[in-house]
């Protein structure tokens, strides 16, 4: 499903709420489901929170709470293409994905008290700091000896 245009869950319930919703489908793509809804001239599909993408809803009960918890209760469905013995992933890339985000995560936590530590060495120390031409001269004399 290629669908360029997303939209996050606020703008959806903006969307609700303004009645400005002409359709809302529901498709089924191999085990999960996804959300498209139409409004103006555009068609966009819901997005995950955090990553952006497509939003899939492993259980259809899932999706259906939602939608009526933002006050939709009727949509079409479109399940040509859901099949749960279809995996789009698997629970172990999951969690894979989600081991090299935390490690990420962790690496930036780590670089950044690293990157504070050094900038309160500094400021702490006094330090014999050599400006540009200093060190050139430096460097001329050792050559020069």
């Amino acid at each position: 499903m290629a669908y360029s245009e997303t939209i996050d869950h606020v703008t959806l319930s903006h969307l609700v709420t303004a009645g400005a919703l002409h359709s809302v489908n529901v498709i089924g793509q191999h085990d999960s489901w996804s959300l498209i809804v139409g409004y103006g001239n555009k068609e966009a599909a819901l997005a995950a929170r955090q990553s952006k993408k497509i939003r899939q809803f492993k259980q259809f009960d899932t999706l259906t709470n939602y939608l009526k918890s933002i006050g939709i209760v009727s949509f079409h469905v479109d399940a040509a293409n859901y099949d749960p013995a279809i995996k789009t992933r698997t629970n172990s890339a999951q969690a894979k994905l989600m081991k090299e985000k935390h490690q990420a995560a962790a690496h930036n936590q780590w670089f950044k008290a690293e990157v504070e530590k050094g900038l309160k060495q500094l400021q702490d120390q006094p330090t014999n700091l050599l400006d540009h031409e200093e060190v050139f001269t430096n460097i001329e004399q050792r050559y020069a000896d």
